[in-house]
């Protein structure tokens, strides 16, 4: 817990000054809201399945700094026994940096992100932060995160991530993913279980403004290893979004 209130206070510390050497500066502001069937989170549904509203709202410099929340209805469940409950809602603060690598067409973002679930009784410390980095070249991206201290503090953890996307036909997009997870203890699942691969296939639509798309969502892991086996099964999840 210690390293978890360092790193926030160290992350908190690099965003003020961040905010301070970009006050001046030109900076746009751009809000999101999504209705979602299913929210998947590396390919574990967060909502039991159901259906989540989510939106969020960023502003972003011209020096490629950029600072934003972002939230979402979640539903992880009550205790069995009605003693807690593992909260209704996430909430993201992340703030980084993003541009171009020279006159190159690679480019890097750097950022952290700090995840908070509010009216979470089961567990208290879930609260849990993340760095990552991000590099590009055309439609192709590679990332790395990193958390020293994982949610409801179950240590180390990993994330390694690949997406390609391509947009066709005008106002059609596809977007591939693959990811993989990995705990530095096991204890995260319902078996000894330290790692697993998560991907997807998203196609998207844009009509007037409003984006529409159909994902298949999936992991490798099989149904002993998670205490409800159909938040990991492979799945359809449709959203609908607006950019404002």
């Amino acid at each position: 817990m210690k390293n978890k209130i360092l790193l926030t206070a160290v992350a908190t510390s690099t965003l003020l000054a961040g905010i301070a050497a970009t006050s001046a500066q030109a900076f746009d502001i751009s809000g999101n809201m999504a209705l979602v069937s299913d929210y998947r989170f590396r390919g574990i549904s967060q909502t039991g399945e159901d259906a989540a509203v989510q939106g969020g709202l960023d502003a972003s410099f011209e020096s490629g700094f950029y600072v934003g929340t972002w939230a979402s209805s979640v539903d992880f469940g009550d205790v069995d026994d009605g003693s807690g409950s593992f909260g209704t809602m996430e909430i993201d603060y992340y703030a980084g940096w993003g541009g171009p690598i020279g006159d190159t067409d690679f480019s890097v973002d750097v950022g952290y992100m700090y995840y908070q679930y509010p009216g979470d009784t089961v567990n208290p410390s879930g609260d849990y932060a993340e760095f990552h980095v991000t590099g590009s070249w055309e439609d192709l991206s590679v990332g790395v995160i990193y958390s020293d201290d994982f949610y409801a503090e179950t240590g180390k953890y990993m994330y390694y991530s690949g997406d390609y996307s391509m947009t066709f036909a005008e106002d059609f997009s596809l977007a591939l993913h693959a990811g993989y997870n990995d705990f530095d203890e096991a204890g995260f699942f319902a078996t000894d279980t330290d790692t697993y691969a998560d991907y997807s296939v998203t196609l998207g639509y844009t009509f007037k403004g409003v984006d529409l798309s159909v994902a298949w969502v999936g992991t490798d892991l099989d149904d002993v290893d998670c205490f409800d086996s159909s938040i990991c099964d492979d799945t359809a999840v449709f959203s609908i979004s607006k950019s404002l």
